[in-house]
């Protein structure tokens, strides 16, 4: 599976791109290509969260530069409804853009419903699988991109305490917790694992920079110095706050958050990222409904196919890669299962 530089698609220019804003939380992206491209619909936190979103938007960008597609994207507020939802997905579709993605599970229900409505379109879930004829389901392996991340903080954890820090307490952030908790176990059976969550069903867990920075703080001040926080635009928070203690590591997510320009400062706190390439997902999805031949039903990326990664920018951990390609061809191999579930 080819991936995304994160580096090169940072070096698009952005004069390149003629976005329009509007209040309603909406950019436009017109190339010559002429038609109707692609329909994105973020998660809470949009385009900026130098996390999830982000990464889908990558997916946009490479599609626009090299399908020359159009693309329309959209925003989710806190506190919506599954009527928002399916507003946002709805004008996407009656307006003609093909396809029409939704990032993040919440617009599982939406999507299907839009999508009977609208049988030509073909749909896209990112991380949910929903039913229908004309819906990719694109999911991942974060649990076992997960388990990398909680070797690597067992070995570089000086004080045997590491954390994790997940936005809302639902099954898929929980994949990431089960993941780590088992990584870092069966690298040291004596460390502590502290595991926390920002709320417990509220999407602004995803969208709480703030929260995360005194959960964060919390964690570091029982000595806690290793925290991987998969909470997307919130986890933010609790890089700034790890970037204060010396000797404290963050693990980012989705993204390759040590290259991302909106984190430069912290970045040296960065060990590692849990990559989730949702940009080469989409990208795939844009390029199969170009080609006419779009792809449905269920989709996973895993660890064996490069779906998920964990990053080696700035060589924090460097020095221990032999131990995590040893656990990643464990999984790969099946002879270590990782669990979905704390």
């Amino acid at each position: 599976m080819r991936r995304v530089s994160t580096i090169a698609v940072a070096g698009i220019s952005t004069a390149a791109l003629a976005f329009t804003l509007t209040a309603c939380g909406e950019s436009s992206t017109e190339s010559s290509s002429g038609g109707k491209g692609v329909g994105l619909a973020f998660d809470v936190g949009g385009r900026d969260d130098h996390s999830f979103n982000e990464s889908a938007a990558r997916g946009v960008d490479k599609a626009q530069k090299e399908l020359g597609v159009q693309s329309k994207l959209m925003t989710a507020k806190n506190g919506e409804t599954e009527a928002d939802r399916e507003q946002r997905l709805t004008s996407l579709a009656e307006s003609g853009y093909n396809p029409v993605i939704g990032v993040g599970f919440n617009y599982s229900k939406s999507i299907e419903k839009v999508a009977k409505d609208f049988p030509k379109t073909t749909f896209g879930i990112v991380d949910s699988v929903a039913p229908g004829n004309n819906i990719d389901s694109i999911t991942f392996g974060e649990h076992e991109g997960s388990y990398l991340a909680g070797v690597a903080a067992a070995l570089k954890s000086k004080s045997h305490k590491v954390g994790f820090i997940g936005g809302v307490n639902n099954a898929l952030i929980q994949k990431f917790q089960a993941g780590f908790e088992q990584g870092a176990k069966d690298t040291d059976s004596s460390i502590q694992v502290t595991s926390q969550y920002l709320y417990p069903n509220n999407d602004k867990g995803f969208n709480d920079p703030a929260a995360a920075k005194d959960k964060a703080k919390g964690m570091l001040d029982s000595g806690i110095d290793v925290i991987y926080t998969a909470a997307g635009l919130s986890g933010n928070g609790s890089i700034e706050a790890i970037s204060g203690q010396k000797g404290a590591w963050a693990i980012g997510v989705d993204s390759d958050q040590y290259q991302q320009p909106g984190l430069e400062k912290y970045k040296t706190s960065i060990l590692t990222s849990v990559v989730k390439n949702v940009d080469v997902a989409v990208f795939d999805l844009i390029k199969s409904v170009k080609d006419g031949k779009p792809l449905t039903g269920p989709h996973a990326y895993l660890l064996k196919d490069g779906g998920v990664s964990l990053a080696t920018s700035g060589g924090q951990i460097d020095d221990i890669k032999d131990k995590i390609e040893a656990a990643k061809k464990k999984i790969v191999d099946g002879q270590v299962k990782v669990r979905t579930a704390p």
